[in-house]
């Protein structure tokens, strides 16, 4: 797996940035400092004029590659999905039997993130923390529907959509696949920003994991009738 990751490219759908950040060095580093400003101060205070002072760079050009902070946003978040994708491809591929497949699936989707030395200029623990704190942000728009048609929500949809067969294979006959599969994927993020900030709205805290809450609600409410 690791050989593998290597040579790993997350692909971002090339309508979010008007140049592919991964293409440069500068790129990469906006990329970088972008995750470490909005970690420290949020996504509202966040402008490409505070990034460009912390980079030694004009703000113009940050707008060589994004077209707005709502954009860059979407580029962090399809990032984050889309590099959460590959671990669950990669820890499920050759797990056949269907329940232990969506055990191991929810396990990757609902875990603490551990930094990945695989991508020097991305610090996914931070990362995911904007995430859970700022990603509902970039589709609770006016423009999410055209957004959407145009793309931009494709990894995330596409994660679900794996996370729904994996259900699908344990009770084909389950009728809510895709709803039960946002529910853990949305509702994994929620649970992390309610111990983190309501902890008294959580049962998730110590040995009391998301990974095991929603283990159990999706292997209850999916097993099949003896």
């Amino acid at each position: 797996m690791d050989r593998l990751l290597q040579t790993v490219k997350i692909i971002i759908n090339d309508n979010i940035y008007l140049k592919d950040p991964e293409s440069s060095d500068l790129g990469k580093k906006i990329i970088q400092h972008s995750i470490l400003m909005i970690d420290e101060i949020g996504f509202d205070k966040f402008t490409f004029k505070k990034l460009g002072d912390t980079i030694g760079s004009n703000e113009s050009s940050i707008y060589r590659y994004f077209e707005n902070k709502h954009k860059l946003l979407l580029y962090l978040a399809s990032w984050y999905w889309g590099w959460l994708e590959y671990q669950l491809v990669f820890s499920t591929n050759s797990i056949s039997d269907p329940k232990e497949k969506i055990t191991k699936a929810i396990g990757v989707i609902t875990k603490t993130i551990e930094e990945d030395s695989h991508f020097s200029h991305i610090n996914e623990v931070l990362l995911s923390k904007i995430v859970i704190n700022e990603y509902s942000k970039s589709y609770l728009t006016k423009e999410v529907d055209e957004e959407n048609k145009n793309g931009y929500f494709i990894i995330y949809k596409r994660l679900v959509s794996r996370i729904s067969e994996m259900i699908k294979a344990v009770n084909e006959e389950y009728r809510f696949a895709s709803s039960l599969a946002s529910t853990v994927l949305e509702g994994s993020l929620h649970q992390f920003f309610l111990k983190e900030h309501f902890p008294t709205l959580t049962d998730c805290h110590d040995d009391k994991t998301p990974t095991i809450y929603y283990t159990e609600l999706v292997l209850n409410t999916i097993q099949t009738k003896k």
